[in-house]
């Protein structure tokens, strides 16, 4: 669900994150603060409002305890432009990969589709009344418009009739109207039928714009994130043709709507709107932050690391980043990092890009008790979706509260054994525990299956006991 971002407090932010992610209230408070101060900002003096730098969050926790998921919720939640990236795609200048200015470009792009999808619906209405009225031109062609001119030496009175006095002649006025009054009932009755839904299934033909560029070949060097704001305009030198389609009313509906919304919105409001917002107003998550950060006593890639983190700082800074949109001011930005910093630490990272990630937030790891409340708490417990997975076969899936422990014990004893994947580990345990009942769930339709403490330890016996499997297995 999306919430109004003014309108959202802290404490309405960290509610909203209790829903789908168990315990860590620091990182939720931190990141719940980072993005009331956004809409703060905007209500300062504009002098005041350009001093104000975002203070950026570095969080810090194993794997599997609620970090993405964290990003993820504040993406779904907020209508600021949102974009999701990992450090590790990106390299420094000079190397293939990812160049670090293409997340600025995707957070742009996130913006104009956030802005553009805005604006149509304030266009809705009137483009929906657009595209009933070319689908009846389709369903009758030549009905309802008005007849034209006669061809030869009879065209030129009719043209001048009009400005002069269309009053003066009634007895040649008066066979015209039949026509016109027979098309707009025929019309009528169409569109009655239309908006009844009767001819959804009848086939139309409808013209579709064919955007199909020439093939070009890709030097090497050259980022596609760069190839793609040089010819981004290409579209305009070889233009769009149009070719006809037979589709149903139904589907020509929705292109005629696509196209009428596309029509009455204007472009370079939609860019103009959208660079501020993302300007202002964007938020940009880098995942696995500790994958790029240069461990002592190491060599070899880890300089191409260090560089990648050379090339992040100007743009967590504040610079100017060129898109096929304009140029963008990553000043207001902010930006929320995480990592497991388990084979390094925040102090690896080069000194001025610690500087820019001022509140650093340390996750907990999950505990037995975490993993029962995240089996059956949350909105998406996995538990809730086990049992409607299974539903949909007509099979009724009951847990006991003992069993429910039992697993959450097995994940606690699991992780503190081998690798410590959080509440990864429970995905693995739920599919090894339910693989039978899943696998005959068709030939056991209308039953009910109770998932007991002694169910639990029969079907996971063999792999709790025996380390060496449990290691390939969970």
């Amino acid at each position: 669900m999306k919430i109004d971002l003014d309108s959202l407090t802290p404490k309405q932010i960290v509610e909203e994150l209790d829903k789908y992610i168990v315990g860590q209230t620091k990182a939720k408070k931190a990141v719940a603060i980072a993005l009331r101060n956004r809409t703060r900002r905007q209500r300062l003096s504009e002098e005041m409002r350009d001093e104000v730098a975002p203070k950026n969050i570095i969080m810090i926790g194993p794997t599997g305890v609620g970090k993405t998921e964290i990003a993820r919720r504040l993406s779904r939640l907020c209508g600021a432009p949102f974009v999701k990236v990992e450090a590790t795609k990106y390299t420094e200048v000079g190397y293939v990969g990812r160049d670090v200015e293409s997340m600025i470009r995707d957070l742009v792009s996130v913006s104009v589709s956030v802005v553009k999808t805005e604006l149509q619906e304030q266009v809705r209405e009137e483009a929906e009344k657009r595209a009933e009225e070319a689908l009846l031109d389709l369903l009758l062609p030549g009905i309802g418009k008005p007849p034209a001119a006669p061809r030869g030496a009879g065209a030129q009175p009719l043209r001048v009739e009009p400005s002069a006095a269309p009053v003066t002649a009634p007895s040649e006025a008066a066979p015209t109207p039949a026509r016109p009054a027979t098309a707009s009932s025929t019309r009528e009755k169409f569109r009655e039928k239309l908006r009844a839904g009767e001819l959804e299934d009848k086939t139309v033909e409808v013209n579709v714009t064919s955007s199909q560029f020439p093939a070009i070949e890709i030097f090497s060097g050259t980022s596609l994130e760069e190839l793609d704001v040089n010819i981004g305009n290409l579209g305009n030198i070889f233009g769009g043709r149009k070719k006809r389609k037979k589709t149903t009313v139904a589907r020509a509906r929705d292109i005629l709507l696509a196209e009428e919304m596309d029509k009455l919105i204007d472009m370079e409001r939609v860019t103009e709107q959208a660079i501020k917002r993302a300007e202002q107003m964007g938020i940009v998550f880098i995942d696995e932050l500790d994958k790029i950060a240069s461990r002592q006593n190491v060599s070899g890639v880890d300089v191409s690391r260090e560089g990648v983190q050379r090339d992040i700082l100007p743009i967590v800074e504040g610079s100017k980043v060129h898109t096929r949109y304009g140029m963008i001011d990553t000043s207001h930005i902010l930006f929320i990092a995480a990592g497991a910093f388990h084979m390094s630490k925040p102090s690896d990272l080069i000194p001025e890009l610690q500087g820019r990630f001022p509140l650093r937030v340390e996750l907990q790891a999950l505990t037995s008790e975490d993993f029962i409340k995240i089996l059956t708490q949350p909105r998406n417990a996995l538990i809730k979706q086990y049992e409607e997975l299974l539903r949909t076969e007509s099979v009724e899936l009951v847990f006991d509260e003992t069993a429910i422990k039992r697993i959450a014990e097995i994940a606690s004893e699991v992780n503190s054994r081998t690798e410590n994947i959080g509440a990864r580990r429970l995905h693995t345990i739920m599919e090894a525990l339910l693989e039978e009942v899943s696998f005959t769930a068709t030939d056991i339709q209308g039953q009910t299956v109770t998932i007991t403490e002694n169910y639990v330890d029969e079907r996971l016996k063999d792999i709790v006991e025996d380390q060496d499997l449990s290691r390939f297995i969970l």
